[in-house]
């Protein structure tokens, strides 16, 4: 019997409210307070509302659950862990570009089972819990299931990727460059963006060479429940290798050839003759 996670993913789309409201009352606000963190990204005021926010209503509503987020770091030791970013595309945000989202994970004895990715400008909110497929729209009552993409070769596969930098600084650019060539379209659509549309079909390759969990907790559940695959560079299934690889599932080990550490053995060619109508088509839906 599969667990069941309604009512803790209910109360994430109630954080993801209190969330959106906070930030859409903040966004271009005249007295925005924007501050550098140690390691120079900014923080600004509504980045630590959101999280503090959050942090109120989980002490009321789930007490014992730990807690891990961006601006606060790590509270309670539980096999429940709430894993938070209050805003990803804090940049963005602070430069008045409308791309930013709260995420939101629940990790249940070291899986991450459901998650709420919710983006108010974008009038976008993505979820998903564990065996229960992943979805968008606007709220629960109002929501569509999402699949991942049916491409399988490399040369009709959309790449997103959020800079070059990380790539340089890795020593990877090169690897980067091959990839991005290799495609058939690349597009910086940045953060949480790239994910979401490799969930929804509309992307079918997303990599960042450096992140951290609260950047990826929320990513991974939905774009594995739509079908796909997400792993670090490496190969490790799941949001804790410090970096990320995220798939429709048939092009992961190819993706993973050029970015990782894993080999592909397969024929490009073998998986979809040409001109066929496999491009562009997506899982059933339902």
């Amino acid at each position: 019997m599969a667990d069941d996670y309604t009512d803790d993913l209910r109360l994430a789309h109630v954080l993801a409210d209190d969330a959106d409201s906070i930030t859409q009352d903040r966004f271009k606000a005249l007295d925005l307070h924007v501050m550098s963190k140690p390691d120079l990204t900014p923080v600004s005021d509504a980045d630590q509302a959101v999280e503090e926010s959050i942090r109120r209503t989980l002490s009321r509503a789930r007490s014992r659950d730990a807690i891990v987020g961006e601006e606060q770091g790590s509270s309670g030791h539980s096999q429940r862990r709430w894993i938070i970013d209050p805003i990803d595309g804090t940049k963005n945000f602070v430069r008045g570009v409308p791309v930013w989202a709260t995420l939101i994970a629940l990790e249940v004895d070291g899986e991450i089972v459901l998650s709420v990715v919710s983006a108010p400008l974008l009038q976008r909110r993505w979820w998903a819990a564990k065996g229960q497929g992943a979805y968008t729209g606007r709220n629960l009552m109002k929501a569509t299931q999402i699949h991942t993409s049916d491409v399988r070769r490399l040369e009709d596969a959309s790449f997103s990727y959020s800079s070059l930098a990380g790539w340089e600084e890795r020593g990877q650019l090169e690897d980067f460059m091959s990839l991005s060539r290799r495609v058939w379209r690349t597009r910086a659509y940045g953060d949480f963006w790239s994910y979401m549309m490799v969930a929804e079909g509309a992307v079918d390759i997303a990599a960042e060479p450096e992140l951290e969990l609260y950047d990826m907790a929320a990513l991974d559940v939905i774009v594995r429940e739509a079908g796909g695959r997400f792993t670090s560079l490496d190969g490790q299934d799941g949001p804790w290798g410090g970096n990320a690889v995220a798939t429709n599932g048939h092009l992961h080990d190819a993706a993973l050839a050029f970015l990782g550490s894993v080999d592909d053995d397969t024929d490009p060619d073998s998986e979809r003759t040409p001109g066929s109508v496999a491009l562009f088509s997506r899982r059933p839906q339902g």
